[in-house]
């Protein structure tokens, strides 16, 4: 069993940044894909990024260059920086994890999620 607990959400201006944690327990961790997803009220949870136990990240077209996923499998933990934020990025961010990588942008074939952390970007 893994458990995730996500955190550094807050408040920032358009343009700001903030940097997510996901802190895991469990001793697998290290073998495990990591994701981090959005969901925006009334719509869908979406792919933001994700890395695999090798350390390959993954991004959503839309994050490109303004986030970067990392992860310390020393502390269990996985990582997203945001850079450049935008009023389209607020969103409740969920960190999840599975143990496999096929179809990464797949929220469906996570197996493991946090409760979720609320990214606000104001103007």
């Amino acid at each position: 069993q893994v458990q995730l607990v996500e955190s550094g959400g807050g408040l920032v201006q358009a343009g700001g940044s903030l940097t997510l944690s996901c802190a895991a327990s469990g001793r697998t961790f290290s073998t495990y894909t990591m994701g981090w997803f959005l969901q925006a009220p009334g719509k869908e949870r979406e792919f933001v990024a994700a890395i695999s136990w090798s350390g390959d990240a993954y991004y959503a077209d839309s994050v490109k260059g303004r986030f970067t996923i990392s992860r310390d499998n020393a502390r269990n933990t996985v990582y997203l920086q945001m850079n450049s934020l935008k009023l389209e990025d607020t969103a409740v961010y969920y960190c999840a994890g599975r143990s496999t990588i096929r179809d990464i942008e797949r929220a469906s074939l996570y197996r493991y999620w946090g409760q979720g952390t609320q990214v606000t970007v104001s103007s």
